[in-house]
């Protein structure tokens, strides 16, 4: 398995990648990403891809967004979305691309990586739950469990407060779960 930078090239099948990977709601997942994409600049943001067997088989992103702390605003990252081809999923391909991401991201001045996901899966990487670190989430749709953050080198205890998504989360309603029945 080899992790590298995404290229130009890798746009179609990384699409794939997220259209298999999540089923109903590749489609939505997908065009989030493809939004995205135009946020990550070699400075800002980071976009990971695997290959195995010299095919894209998983893709991790990470994206600008802001912790709306008391003394000033904040720059983080946010992990999202990760994906694994259904064939590749369980072979740590997953794991590894996270890993990596975070590596790099340490080497940044980014203080914090937030996400929406399983605590059964980030917790392995040093993930927990944002809530009782003093960090509040950006939708109320957000199941608490699933709010969650790291602290990178260049974390300081005042940096607490409110998540802000960039606009794309927003624009591809892809923030917290929506009540079907509502």
């Amino acid at each position: 398995m080899e992790l590298r930078e995404e290229l130009p090239s890798d746009r179609e099948p990384v699409r794939d990648v997220h259209l298999r990977a999540f089923g109903d709601h590749g489609l939505v997942v997908a065009d989030l990403v493809d939004t995205l994409r135009d946020t990550v600049t070699p400075a800002d943001g980071l976009s990971l891809v695997a290959e195995y067997d010299g095919k894209i088989a998983g893709h991790v992103m990470f994206t600008r967004g802001l912790l709306d702390a008391p003394r000033q605003l904040v720059e983080v990252q946010v992990l999202s979305p990760l994906a694994v081809l259904p064939g590749h999923q369980g072979r740590g391909i997953g794991s590894a691309l996270v890993r990596r991401g975070l590596e790099i991201l340490a080497e940044r001045p980014v203080p914090l990586v937030f996400l929406e996901g399983d605590p059964g899966y980030y917790s392995r990487f040093g993930f927990a739950p944002g809530g009782g670190q003093g960090f509040r989430k950006p939708s109320l749709r957000i199941p608490d469990a699933a709010f969650q953050v790291i602290g990178l080198p260049g974390y300081e205890p005042w940096m607490t407060g409110t998540l802000v998504y960039a606009e794309p989360f927003w624009r591809h309603d892809a923030v917290g779960l929506r009540d079907p029945g509502a």
